[in-house]
Order: structure tokens, then sequence, then C-alpha cells
């Protein structure tokens, strides 16, 4: 891993000198004087090197008789070699994918190991045999290798890699090892790669050497060669994707030596990397897609399933295959990404003044005001569509129709302000794109945090201080070429240039912000009303409750009626997540479509769907709609039919109950409505004992009087009568069956063992009163990651259990609770694959401690 840094770092050390000249301006500038047609010519070139490298593939094909067609070798090398290009790393990403291809379209493992292996070490021959050209001076390079001897040493060790190659693959071990056992490598298929080989760094060299005649004015195509076959061989030795760093560098020395200058020579390497190694591997995601999705995945069988979007006609003329569901995804990538790309065209557009024969043109024809506010109107478009691609990935409707109008817009006044037509076609044909798959844009929102603010907000400032210096750093260089009242009027104004690209960016923010505030309020944020509050009721009078049941009157938590009102999922929102508590309420038959329709609900605002104390008979259910388990505790069920105080076991309570029946302590059950007086001495209770610490909720009760007459009250009165302690009961709503502890509250100079007191009385009410179980609440974190196997969040959970009494008294929570012989119940975390499990805790966290009036 050291390798590409060590050489990067020399690199750039030994050329820092020579890179400091460098003016981002006048190469932008450099780049948009080329003629529409130089740039179809390299695009179609480079196109076509790339297609040579399934060479390749052909080769093997042919010699280990694999049972593919010539088209899939060819598209599979292609595949191989241009994710191979964009992700390097010596070889192996595309020794990788081939053995995956390959192996997908049936050939044996065995033949596919062994044409890997073939291959691995015949693809630089080519490079080394064009290294011996170099070092012949057919191809110049001794500019480059006088100044820096290193790279001569370098090439003198690639040159020697093709010698060493031919003796070794003669050999008997490299027969055993390359040729399936069959004695040593037959000399056509030995020519025949290295043919394949040379072509391909043949073909990559005269791409580079095009790129160079078109842009360059006196060099010639032989000395480009040469300085391309040089920089390969530095990039192959650092083993980073592409070369990258390392080529880059050594060929912006080549070309400066060859007395070209920087901007030009980064002209030359932006265009060559993203016409030979780009624009293929873009090709090349979406043949992958083709590739790999599964072919029975008919459009048919998606456009019967349960997506929220429907096939448009456009979709339907086409015709995807199985690939749909993939393409789908990957081209609303895709899109979010022309989509920034477009703002940033426009940015740097503007940074630019137009080609000088169209600012000319259009002066005549358009007043200079005119030109200069289309100038201002297309950076503010710029900043906007930046941030929009945010939500375009997302797939926002509302973002796809601002984004459609903007892309309109900025067509129009990119070309108002300098006939800029190629700005103004590229905007149009992302705007048609956008059109076409507008099906696709189906959610109606998404969450707006403070991080994503941040972000997007830092990211605008970014790219305005760019499109500032961009600006700036060009003003001298193109100023000499406008008409002097152009210069002084109209876009590179030296007093107001920057203050126009701030003026831009804050009107971006004011019309985003406006657009925001305006958008309609989500139901997903409406709390339940007197309405709601009546309606569940209703629900619980004739359907199961379970254990948090009562906490939804607490009135913190949203509703979702699914399946026609006969499922009930309560839930709250936590930056992204909607964190349902507990399972669904309702009929169990239609939980997993309940859960699949609120997946659904949730994904049209962008958000993920977690559900909170989950209990073990839901887990299949879960499972099957693509969930994964974090188990946060046990819940502790004292069975009240076996309870009591009687036993060696239970002395303890027992002697408890007795010395506070002696000191004249006694318990009472109290039931509502409650008076004023009493509401009053417990909510001193509750204020001495929260010490100032803020209420916690969502899961958890707190002192709410509306909530607290809901349901009875267990009071402790010392000998004077006043409450010491009380606690507040939480039915479960299943036929009079199971009833909680909820919340608990006791005077900090209250004897030592109130609570076991009051526990003892409270248990000896519920089996008086016909309830079967009595819940003590969950003990977080207990009987987690105790088995060797489990997984190593549970196991870091477990060291949490043991050692983190200090904050919380885990362990000490669940030793108290195993006074009363509970059964332990297991609650789980459903979370979905591509949620971050660090994350969500820290948000459900939040969402404990965040308490709502």
């Amino acid at each position: 891993m050291l390798i590409p840094l060590i050489i990067l770092a020399l690199v750039i050390w030994l050329g820092s000198r020579e890179l400091h000249n460098m003016n981002i301006g006048r190469m932008l500038f450099e780049l948009r004087r080329l003629s529409p047609w130089t740039i179809l010519e390299i695009a179609l070139f480079s196109l076509l090197a790339a297609g040579v490298m399934s060479s390749y593939d052909l080769v093997v094909r042919r010699h280990f008789r694999m049972p593919i067609s010539i088209g899939a070798a060819f598209r599979y090398g292609w595949i191989a070699n241009t994710f191979n290009n964009a992700c390097g790393f010596a070889g192996f990403t595309g020794a990788g994918l081939r053995a995956f291809l390959y192996k997908k379209s049936g050939v044996p493992l065995n033949v596919i190991t062994a044409a890997v292996i073939f291959l691995s070490p015949v693809v630089i021959t080519g490079l080394s045999l064009l290294a011996w050209t170099v070092l012949a001076r057919l191809f110049p390079g001794d500019q480059l290798l006088h100044a820096y001897p290193w790279l001569r040493w370098a090439m003198w060790g690639m040159a020697l890699y093709l010698p060493v190659f031919l003796l070794v693959q003669r050999s008997r071990l490299f027969g055993k090892w390359f040729n399936q056992g069959k004695g040593t490598m037959p000399w056509t298929t030995i020519f025949a790669s290295l043919a394949a080989s040379l072509l391909e760094w043949l073909f990559a060299a005269l791409a580079f050497g095009l790129v160079g005649t078109r842009v360059l004015d006196g060099v010639p195509l032989e000395a480009l060669i040469g300085v391309y076959v040089i920089a390969a061989t530095a990039g192959l030795i650092s083993m980073a994707p592409g070369g990258i760093g390392a080529f880059d560098v050594t060929a912006l020395l080549g070309l400066q030596l060859l007395g070209v200058h920087p901007d030009l020579a980064l002209t030359v390497l932006l265009l060559f990397r993203f016409f030979y190694f780009i624009v293929p591997w873009l090709i090349a995601l979406v043949m992958t897609a083709i590739e790999i999705i599964p072919k029975r995945e008919r459009i048919g069988e998606l456009a019967g399933s349960s997506w929220s979007y429907s096939l448009n006609k456009w979709q339907q003329i086409w015709a995807w295959p199985g690939q749909f569901r993939f393409l789908a995804d990957l081209g609303v990538w895709a899109l979010s990404k022309l989509v920034l790309a477009s703002g940033l065209l426009l940015l740097l557009s503007a940074a630019l003044p137009g080609l000088l024969y169209r600012l000319r043109f259009a002066e005549k024809l358009l007043t200079l005001p005119i030109m200069q506010l289309s100038h201002d109107i297309s950076v503010i478009i710029g900043i906007m569509l930046i941030v929009l691609s945010h939500g375009i990935s997302l797939r926002i409707r509302r973002a796809l129709r601002l984004t459609l109008g903007l892309l309109f817009a900025g067509a129009i006044f990119t070309f108002i302000k300098g006939f800029d037509f190629e700005e103004a076609f590229f905007l149009l044909f992302v705007a048609l794109m956008l059109y076409l798959s507008r099906s696709r844009f189906y959610r109606e929102g998404a969450p707006v945090s403070r991080t994503n603010l941040l972000i997007w907000g830092g990211l605008t400032v970014l790219v305005t201080v760019a499109y500032l210096l961009i600006g700036a750093g060009g003003y001298s260089y193109f100023l000499h070429r406008l008409p002097l009242r152009m210069s002084t009027n109209l876009l590179f104004d030296r007093q107001h240039f920057g203050i126009k690209g701030l003026l831009s960016l804050m009107s971006a923010w004011v019309f985003l912000t406006m657009y925001l505030m305006m958008r309609p309020k989500r139901g997903v944020e409406e709390l339940p009303d007197a309405a709601e509050m009546n309606r569940l009721r209703e629900f619980i009078a004739h359907e199961q409750g379970n254990l948090l049941t009562h906490m939804l009157f607490l009135g913190d938590k949203q509703f979702y009626w699914a399946q026609e009102g006969k499922v009930l999922i309560p839930y709250a929102r936590s930056r992204n997540k909607l964190v349902v508590l507990g399972d669904p309420l309702g009929p169990m038959d239609k939980a997993s479509a309940a859960i699949q329709e609120f997946q659904g609900y949730a994904d049209r605002y962008a958000l993920a769907v977690v559900f909170y104390q989950a209990s073990p008979a839901y887990l299949p259910l879960y499972h099957e709609n693509g969930y994964r388990f974090f188990k946060l505790g046990e819940e502790a069920l004292v069975p009240l039919e076996s309870f009591t105080l009687s036993g060696k076991i239970n002395t303890p309570l027992r002697t408890v109950r007795n010395r506070f029946g002696r000191e004249g302590y006694s318990f009472q059950m109290a039931y509502p409505p409650f008076d004023d007086s009493l509401l009053a001495q417990l909510r001193a209770v509750s204020d001495v004992w929260l010490e100032g610490r803020k209420e916690k909720g969502y899961s958890l009760g707190w002192f709410n009087e509306t909530y607290l007459q809901l349901a009875p009250l267990a009071l402790v009165l010392d000998p004077q009568q006043q409450v010491i302690a009380f606690a507040s009961l939480a039915p479960a709503y299943d036929n009079k069956q199971t009833i909680s502890i909820d919340l608990m509250r006791h005077l900090p100079d209250a004897p030592n063992g109130t609570m076991d007191f009051l526990f003892t009385h409270v248990m000896e009410w519920a089996r008086d009163e016909g309830y079967v179980t009595f819940n003590l609440g969950m003990a977080p974190l207990s009987s987690v990651g105790q088995s060797e196997r489990a997984l190593r969040e549970e196991k870091l959970a477990r060291l949490v259990f043991q050692y983190g009494g200090h904050w919380y008294g885990f362990e000490g929570l669940r030793r108290y609770k195993e006074k009363f012989s509970p059964a332990w119940e297991p609650r789980y975390l459903a979370y979905p694959a591509s949620v971050s499990l660090p994350i969500l805790t820290a948000e459900l966290m939040y969402l404990v401690s965040r308490k709502m009036d």
C-alpha cells in the first residue's frame, strides 16, 4: 500500500518546480477552443483503443476452448479491462471480474483459473516491447530520462521483462501452471498474446498522441508516444488505479520538457483521461448491469411487482430485460451526476468568457446589460443545480420539476450571454433524459437535517470560491483578447467580479430556502390529535395490544394506519429514520403486508423504517422484509400465578416487607381520576427525583398529568401518610393478561428497600385483579453477545453490559430484577441492511432523550 504513495511523492517532489505555473483558467479556455469534430475524433479513437483490449479474451477463448461466443468474449474483455483501467491495483480488478464473468457463463473453474493466471503476466509485455523502442530512440524520450535518471532504471527494468517472460513461459513449470499441465505453451498462443498486449499499449499511446497533436502545435507524434511509454511505466510501477498520480505527473513533466506550456499539458491529460478511461468505463457499467442481472427477471414481472412507480412508454419501447431494476438505480445515479455536471458546467462557462467571435456577434444582436444579466443568472442557476442534484439522486418529484425548469432556463441564459450553444445543448440533453425518466421520481420529499444543510451549503461555497478563482486567475490572460468596452463592462470587471459571485451564491440560497419553506407539510410529521386518540381507543378495544401500547397515549408518536385501518404502526422520526415502537398492532396475518405498505410510505420521503423493541414472534416477518437484528436486551416477565413471598429464596423480600410494616409505612393503590392534591405530591416527588435532569421519552413514560390519569397508581406512604414513592401502571390491552410498571419515582431519602416494598405489593394486587403476567421492564443489553460466534457489535455490547455500570448499571439492573424470579423474553432492534448500526444507536439515544410535550 505504501508503494503508490512513495512513487507519487517522489515524482511530485522532483517535478514540483515545474508545476507551479499552471493556470486552470487558461487550461479550461484551451479545452473550450477545440472544435466538436476534434472532440468526436478523439472520442471515437479512444473507444477503438478500449475495444482493442478485448483481444486478450479472444486469445484465451481460443486457446482454452471456452464455451462462449466471440461477442461474449469481447464484452467480458471490455468490462474487465476498463474496470482495471479505472480501479487498477496491478491487474487484480480485471482478473477478478474475468473470473466472475467466465464462471457465470459456465466455464469450468480450473479453466478460468488457468486463463486468468495466463493473462496476468502477459498484460505488460506490450509495454515492455514499447520500452525497447524508447530506449532505442525510435520513440524519443531522452529529455525526460536525462532530467530524471531514476526513470531510466525503470525503463530498463520494464524492457527486460519481455525476454524474461519469453524464457520463463517456455519452461515446463510454466506449462504446468499456465497451460493446464499440457506441456509448454505453443508459439502461436505466445505470439497471439504478445500481439494483443502490444495492440493495447500501442493504441493507448496513439490515443494519447492523437489528443496531443490536436491540442498542441508542433509537437511530433513520436515524441508524444515516447512520453506516454515512460509515464505509463511510472504509473504501472506505482500500482495506483489507472496509474493516477505517477502517470499524470510524469507525463506533465515530459510534455513541459518538450516545450509545452503547463496549462496545455494539463489539457492533454484531462482529455486523455476522460475519453480513454472514464467514457469506456461508464459504458462498462451499463454492460455489467446487462451481464449480472438474472435473465429470468423480465420487465413483465417487474411491472406486476410492488414497485411504486410504473413503466412509461419510453421504457416499454426499449423493453429492458432483467437488468431494468439495476439500471433504474444506476440511471437515477447517473442523472444526478449529470445534473451536478450541468451546474458545474454553467459555473465554468460563466467563469470564462465565450469565444471572441461569438461575443462580438452577440453584442451586435443584444445589449451588454442583457448579456451581463444572463451571465449572473447562469451562475445562480448553476449553484442551484449543484444542490438539486442530491434531490435527483433521492428521486424527489419536486426536485425533478424544479430541475427541469432550471435546466431550460440555464440553456436559454447561457446561450444569450455569449451564444454558448454547446452548453445549451448539453443542458437540454440532460433535461430530456430527466423528462424521459420522470416516472422514476416518486418521492414526495426527503428529510432536511442540519448536517445536510451544512454539507450542501459548504459545497456551494467551495464551488463559488472555485468559480471566483478560475475567473480571477484567467482574467489577465483573457483580458487583452476582448474588446475594450466588453472587457471593462461585460464579465471580467475586476471590482465587481467577486461581488457578483457572492451575490449569486446568496440569491441561490434565498431561492432554495423559499422553495423549501413552501413545500407541502408532510403527514410523517403530524402528531395525533384528539380524533386520532379516540380512534386508538376504539382500535385497542377490539384488537390485542402489547407491552408498549400504553405509551401511545403519551402523544409523541405518529400513527400510520395500514391495511385499510386494520393495522396500526406507531412511530417517531429521528433524522432520516422512522422508528416504530414495538410490533405492528392488529391481526398478525396482515402484519407483513402492513410493514411493506409502511416501507413504501416512508420511501416516498426518503426515510428508512426501524422497529425498536421487536418481539421474537415477529422476527420471521421482519426477516422476510429485509431486516437485520440486534439484540437490545431482555424483558423481565413475572408469572403472577407462581409469585409468592414464601420460601427461602424470597427471604430478603419478605424481610423488607415486614420491616416497612413495623415502621408504619403503607402501600396504597389509587385509581383515576386523581385529585389535584395527590398530583401535587407526586409532582414534588418527581421533581426531587429528577434533580434537574431532563425527562426521557419515546419508549419511557414521563410525568404528564393527563397521561397519569389513564391508569392506576401504586403509592408508598410514610407514617405521616405522605407519598415517598410511586409507580404508574401500564396495561397491555390484551384482555387483562399483562400489566407493566411504567413511571417510577421515589424521594432520595426514602428507606432502603422502598421499591422492593412497592413491587411486592403491586404484583400481589395485579394477581388479585386477574392479571397473568407482570412486566418489570427491560434489562438493556442483558444476555447479549455471550456466544463466541456472536456478531462483533453484540460482543462490544456485552463489554458495555459488564463494564458500563459506572454510567448506567446494566448488570446491576439485571441482578435487581432477578430477585422477583422473572421469565426473560428477548427484545430486538430490526433495521435495514443499508442503515449503519452505530449511527442508528446514536439516533435512538437522542430519540429516547428527546421528550416531546
